[in-house]
């Protein structure tokens, strides 16, 4: 498919229009996807972790909701989004492992839902829509046309958001 970028695991990137954005299988990562409908700018980010304090060296600032939201919205401004405008939408965050215990630890996906929602909260971007939790794979693709987030998931068929 022709005009599509991709985004990978602990990756973010942005589009204008036509482009779409797209990332394969989030389980318990989230895609956080923000639009700017005037500039039609769009920006995903996949999150594979809530917060960048909790390593040690190095950091792929993509890989964390934290750090990962932050670069987005200064690369999507590069584009000439503007973060007053800006709405946010969320797919992923799933559980995709069953246990017997139940472990804070294993719970990976709600924290990161709960980190993602945290920083949009805290630079005033509204979330106008989401599709999380679960415990299924999600495939994901946003549009620069008209910001429609495209869900596809095994089991689930497709939904638009």
């Amino acid at each position: 498919m022709e005009n599509v970028i991709k985004v990978g695991m602990a990756d973010l990137n942005v589009a204008v229009s036509p482009f779409v954005l797209t990332t394969l299988g989030l389980g318990s990562c989230v895609g956080v996807c923000l639009y700017d409908s005037i500039t039609k700018v769009a920006g995903m980010a996949h999150i594979m972790l809530p917060y960048s304090v909790q390593n040690k060296g190095e950091i792929n600032p993509a890989k964390y909701a934290d750090t990962g939201i932050t670069l987005l919205i200064e690369e999507m401004a590069k584009k000439g989004a503007m973060k007053s405008r800006l709405i946010a939408k969320l797919a992923g965050g799933a559980q995709m492992f069953q246990f017997k215990q139940e472990n804070d630890i294993i719970k990976i996906g709600q924290k990161n839902i709960q980190a993602c929602k945290e920083m949009l909260e805290k630079f005033n971007i509204k979330i106008v829509a989401e599709d999380t939790g679960g415990n299924f794979g999600r495939t994901i693709e946003l549009s620069a046309v008209d910001g429609k987030l495209q869900i596809k998931t095994i089991g689930f068929g497709v939904k638009h958001i």
